[in-house]
């Protein structure tokens, strides 16, 4: 939702769920913070759906080294859109 509101702070329309994707259609996202985003990209279906993993519930595949990460990912990414949307914008 923070890279959506992004986009239309800019005027754009957002569409998806593909935070990578999202970030990638912003002309001023890093690299590095696109390939972060697509760490969280492979959490969205898997954690959600009983069936996302070919075996064993979702809880059964992540511990605390994977939510930190995502936490930390998705941190930067929240202040990337922060500075983005402190901007002065022209018009």
């Amino acid at each position: 939702m923070a890279v959506k509101a992004t986009h239309l702070a800019l005027g754009q329309e957002a569409w998806g769920h593909v935070v990578a994707r999202l970030l990638s259609e912003l002309p001023s996202a890093p690299d590095e913070l696109r390939e972060k985003a697509k760490v969280l990209d492979n959490f969205y279906v898997a954690t959600r759906y009983a069936n996302g993993h070919a075996e064993g519930a979702p809880f059964e595949h992540y511990g605390p080294i994977q939510s930190n990460e995502a936490i930390r990912y998705a941190g930067e990414i929240i202040e990337f859109v922060r500075a983005r949307l402190a901007e002065p914008r022209a018009g």
